[in-house]
């Protein structure tokens, strides 16, 4: 396990808290989010992640610096890893937000922010930084919001982040409102977890057809549910 990474069961028994120090050079963060993805799979009972993002500066939105397209592939792959756990994912951040911290806080499921968190696009030697923080921006907000963010570069106060829904709750108690989520997110099975995000992945792009055949199928799993537990 990487030394940049902390990882320990919570109190109540229900999450895994990983945190990272986001200034680490890509291989390294790379390591770090395989390790908890890794570790969550060796549980069997319910569990909900929780990412703590730390090491957040103002030169944050340097990213990723000189390294090559192979690291690239295998840092979104592991981000896409932890976006598909069969758990639950909540991630906590504060101050600039950006680079590695901003793809990690997009691919969440639950977001929190400290009242001093301020999203930024990544920029990596003085050029934008197209990695699929874009994609995610996109898919969260919508080609014409996320539009005016990426072509004009703009930074998101934690109050815009808000409103615009890339981020649930603005706290200052981080570890009340940390605890909060964790027990709301524990109520979630996996299963139903799985269902919800394929739901709203899909919803996009999919033309209606093809989403009402996937949505129908869920509503007869959850009928077949309903009538199982009728029935005993």
């Amino acid at each position: 396990m990487s030394d940049n990474l902390e990882l320990a069961r919570v109190s109540d028994g229900l999450g895994l808290t990983l945190k990272v120090d986001v200034t680490r050079p890509l291989a390294e963060l790379t390591a770090a989010v395989n390790a908890v993805c890794d570790e969550v799979e060796k549980y069997t009972e319910r569990t909900v992640v929780v990412l703590r993002l730390d090491g957040a500066r103002a030169e944050s939105r340097m990213w990723p610096g000189a390294v090559g397209i192979r690291d690239v592939n295998r840092w979104e792959r592991a981000v896409r890893r932890l976006e598909r756990l069969p758990a639950a994912n909540v991630v906590v951040a504060s101050g600039p937000c950006g680079g590695p911290a901003l793809d990690l806080l997009l691919a969440a499921d639950f977001r929190i922010g400290a009242p001093d968190l301020v999203l930024v696009l990544p920029v990596n030697d003085g050029h934008f930084w197209p990695g699929m923080s874009v994609y995610r921006l996109v898919q969260n907000l919508g080609v014409a919001r996320a539009r005016q963010i990426v072509i004009w570069g703009m930074d998101i106060s934690v109050a815009k982040a808000s409103e615009l829904g890339l981020v649930d709750q603005v706290n200052e108690d981080l570890d009340t409102a940390v605890h909060t989520a964790i027990v709301l997110m524990g109520r979630v099975s996996d299963q139903e977890l799985a269902v919800r995000r394929q739901l709203l992945l899909e919803a996009p792009a999919a033309e209606y057809d093809d989403a009402l055949g996937v949505h129908l199928a869920a509503c007869d799993r959850e009928l077949r549910r309903l009538a199982v537990g009728a029935g005993s």
